[in-house]
C-alpha cells in the first residue's frame, strides 16, 4: 500500500510523466480498487491499466500561528497514476492547473467532485414518455464517452404500421414497430454514426416488404417466424454490403482520394449492431445482435423478485459457437482465430464494416496502392472472416409482469453481470414513487411492479450465478471489495440508465465513480469503455398517441416530442 502527504511540487520532480489529480476532501481512507485486464477492439497490444490498493490517510494541516495568517488549507485528495498503478495521498498545496508539452509529456488535473461526476453522468441523459398504448410505457438512454469522440451510437424510432401492411382487427388500433438500437464502435466513430443514420430504414423496409407479401396470399395473411427474421438479416447484410463493397465502386469510379476519404471511412472502421423489433399487436420483441453488445430481460415472479434472461449472444472470437462457425468457414486455416481474436486482431466476430476482415487482398492492395488503407495482414487468407448478419431470438413480452429490457454496449457488462443490471433495475422501480408517471397520459406505475417491503439486497433470483455456457463473458473489471449490495449500489438518479452506469463505475463508492470519469482520453480507455445503456419499460398504459420527453430524467437538449414516424 501507499500512504504519502508529499507536496504537489515534490510530487512532480518525484514523478515526472505522471497523470495526477486532485479532489476536494472526501472519506480518509480510499477505496481498495482492482481491475483484470482491459479489453481493445482492433489492437490487442494495447496496454492494460491495474489499480492497486491504496490506503491515504489526512496531512495535518498547519495551524496559523500569528495574527493575520491565512487560516490553514483543508487536505484535498489526489489520484496519482504510475506505471499504470493508482494510488492517492492528500495534498495542501494550491498550486494552479498546468500543461506541459515537453518531452516528457506531463499534466495535472484536478479531480472531479461528486457533483461534478453526477453532471457528467447526467450529461447525455434522455427518457421518453410513450403514450400509445400498445405495450411501451417508457425508455430511458444514457451515454458516457471514454474516448473521444465517442464511438458508440444509438437510435429510436417509432413506426406507426398502415393497415396495408398489417390489417387491425375491427375496432382496434393500427399497430406498431418500435425500433431501438445501440451500436459499439471501434478504431472510429463512422460505422456506428452511420448505422444510427440508416439501420432502422433498411431493416423497416425489408420487414414492410415481408408483411405485404404475406397479405397477398390469402392462406398465410401474417409472414411466418423465419421470414420476419430472414428480413431483419437482410436489412444487415444490404448495409453492410453498401458499406464495404459498393463503397469501393464508388471510389473506383471516383478516382479521387478525397471521394475515397469520405466514402471509405465507415468501411475502414468497425462497429458492433444490437437492435430490437417490438410488434405491438403480436408482443414479440425482437432482437438481432451483429457483434458483442447484450440485451436482457427482467421479468418479476410470483415472489416479487425478478428473473434475468439473456437474449442476446456474445460473438467474439472466444465464444465457442463462433469459433466452430469460423473454422468450419474456413478449415485449414489454423490462426483464423488466435488468442480470441479473429486473425488475432480483431475481437467481434461479426460486424459492420471492417474491411480488411472482408476485402479480398487484391482489393485491398488496390485501394492501398492508389487511395488509402494498410497492408493486408499475412494470415489473410479466404475472406470474409467478419460477417454482419446477425442472430435473431423473439420473446414473447408480458407487460402484466413488469416485464424490462435492457440493451447495452460491452462497456456496461465489462462491470456487471446480467442479474445484477436485473436487480439494478429492480431496485430502481422499488425505490420510484407510487405517483410518477411513466406515460404520457399521467398514469402510474403498476402496484404489482413494487414489493411491499424494503429488499435486504438486490431485488433479483441467482445475483451470485456465472455466465459460463450461455454464450456470454461475465464482468472483466472488478472495482469495489464491498462485502453486498448493499454496501455496493446507491439509488440517486431518476433515468434508470444512468442508474445503471453510476453503479457499474462505483456506486456508493464516490471516489471510484469520480476517477473514472476524470480520466482523460485517450488514458481512459484502459479502465473503462465508451458506454450506452438503454431500458425499455413494458406497460399497457393508455396516451394521447405522442412520445413526449420525461424532463425531470432528461438532460439533453430537445424540442421534448418525439412524432410517430
Amino acid at each position: 500500500m501507499y500512504s504519502r502527504t508529499f507536496s504537489v511540487a515534490a510530487l512532480v520532480a518525484l514523478f515526472s510523466g505522471v497523470w495526477y489529480y486532485a479532489v476536494d476532501p472526501g472519506s480518509e481512507k480510499a477505496s481498495l480498487i482492482t481491475s483484470t485486464t482491459g479489453t481493445s477492439r482492433s489492437n490487442p497490444s494495447q496496454p492494460s491499466g491495474t489499480f492497486v490498493p491504496v490506503d491515504a490517510r489526512s496531512a495535518t494541516p498547519r495551524v496559523p500561528t500569528g495574527p493575520g495568517e491565512a487560516p490553514a488549507q483543508s487536505p484535498r485528495k489526489a489520484l496519482v497514476v504510475e506505471d499504470d498503478q493508482f494510488y492517492t495521498h492528500d495534498i495542501l498545496d494550491d498550486a494552479p492547473l498546468s500543461k506541459e508539452t515537453g518531452a516528457q509529456g506531463q499534466q495535472q488535473l484536478e479531480m472531479l467532485t461528486p457533483e461534478q461526476a453526477t453532471e457528467k453522468l447526467r450529461r447525455n441523459q434522455e427518457s421518453w414518455l410513450v403514450g400509445r398504448g400498445r405495450g411501451v410505457v417508457r425508455y430511458d438512454v444514457v451515454q458516457i464517452p471514454s474516448n473521444n469522440p465517442i464511438e458508440d451510437d444509438h437510435a429510436e424510432k417509432i413506426v406507426e404500421v398502415p393497415q396495408t401492411v398489417t390489417p387491425a382487427e375491427s375496432g382496434s388500433p393500427s399497430s406498431d414497430w418500435m425500433f431501438w438500437g445501440v451500436f459499439d464502435g471501434h478504431s472510429g466513430w463512422p460505422t456506428s454514426a452511420k448505422l444510427r443514420q440508416v439501420l432502422i430504414s433498411f431493416v423497416a423496409r425489408e420487414l414492410n416488404q415481408t408483411y405485404k407479401s404475406a397479405l397477398t396470399d390469402p392462406a398465410i395473411n401474417i409472414p411466418t417466424p423465419s421470414a420476419i427474421d430472414a428480413a431483419i438479416k437482410k436489412g444487415f447484410t444490404l448495409l453492410d454490403h453498401e458499406i464495404v463493397h459498393e463503397s469501393v465502386e464508388k471510389v473506383i469510379s471516383s478516382n479521387t482520394k478525397r471521394a475515397a476519404a469520405e466514402l471509405l471511412a465507415p468501411a475502414l472502421s468497425g462497429s458492433c449492431a444490437l437492435l430490437s423489433f417490438y410488434d405491438s399487436k403480436s408482443k414479440l420483441f425482437r432482437v438481432a445482435c451483429t457483434g458483442d453488445s447484450r440485451a436482457i430481460l427482467g421479468r418479476r415472479g410470483s415472489n416479487g423478485r425478478w428473473t434475468a434472461t439473456a437474449l442476446s449472444e456474445d460473438q467474439t472470437g472466444g465464444t465457442p459457437s463462433e469459433i466452430a462457425r469460423l473454422q468450419a468457414e474456413h478449415p485449414g486455416e489454423q490462426y483464423v482465430v488466435r488468442n480470441g481474436r479473429i486473425l488475432g486482431a480483431l475481437e467481434p466476430s461479426r460486424a459492420f464494416g471492417d474491411a480488411s476482415y472482408k476485402w479480398s487482398r487484391e482489393t485491398q492492395e488496390r485501394i492501398k496502392k492508389y487511395f488509402l488503407g494498410r497492408t493486408p495482414s499475412a494470415l489473410l487468407q479466404t475472406p470474409p472472416y467478419v460477417t454482419a448478419e446477425p442472430i435473431v431470438t423473439t420473446t414473447k413480452i408480458e407487460p402484466e409482469k413488469g416485464d424490462f429490457v435492457v440493451m447495452a454496449t460491452d462497456g456496461l457488462w465489462e462491470f456487471l453481470s446480467n442479474e445484477e443490471v436485473v436487480g439494478l433495475v429492480g431496485q430502481w422501480l422499488e425505490s420510484q414513487p407510487p405517483s410518477s408517471t411513466p406515460s404520457a397520459s399521467g398514469s402510474s406505475w403498476p402496484k404489482s411492479w413494487f414489493s411491499t417491503a424494503a429488499s435486504s439486497g438486490l431485488p433479483v433470483e441467482n445475483p451470485n450465478s456465472e455466465q459460463a455456457g450461455l454464450g456470454q463473458r461475465g464482468p472483466i473489471r472488478q472495482y469495489s471489495t464491498a462485502k453486498n449490495s448493499n454496501e455496493r449500489f446507491v439509488t440517486e438518479d431518476k433515468n434508470a440508465a444512468t442508474h445503471l452506469v453510476r453503479n457499474a463505475l462505483g456506486g456508493k463508492d464516490r471516489d471510484m465513480v469520480c476517477a473514472l470519469l476524470t480520466l482523460p482520453s485517450p488514458y481512459s480507455r484502459r479502465y473503462r469503455d465508451d458506454l450506452t445503456v438503454e431500458v425499455i419499460f413494458f406497460g399497457d398504459a393508455q396516451g394521447d398517441g405522442n412520445v413526449v420527453q420525461n424532463r425531470e430524467a432528461s438532460t439533453s437538449a430537445g424540442d421534448g416530442i418525439k412524432a410517430k414516424l
